[in-house]
């Protein structure tokens, strides 16, 4: 299974940085590089935190694909 992520698309359309978006979410600009490039997958913390400021769910943002 693979962790398909929306979180770059949301960030772009919200104007934001990465290391923007990192620090809203009290993470490491790395830490949203690796997770937008799929190499990381998020604690259930960070996903919720990142949904939260998209207003999205983390269903809308995370999906794990049989790739």
């Amino acid at each position: 299974m693979a962790l398909k992520t929306k979180v770059k698309e949301y960030r772009e359309k919200a104007g934001l940085k990465q290391s923007e978006l990192a620090e809203l979410v009290h993470a490491r600009r790395e830490t949203i590089v690796h997770l937008e490039s799929g190499r990381y997958n998020p604690s259930l913390r960070l996903a919720m935190e990142i949904a939260k400021v998209f207003q999205a769910t983390v269903e809308e943002l995370f999906e794990f694909t049989d790739e």
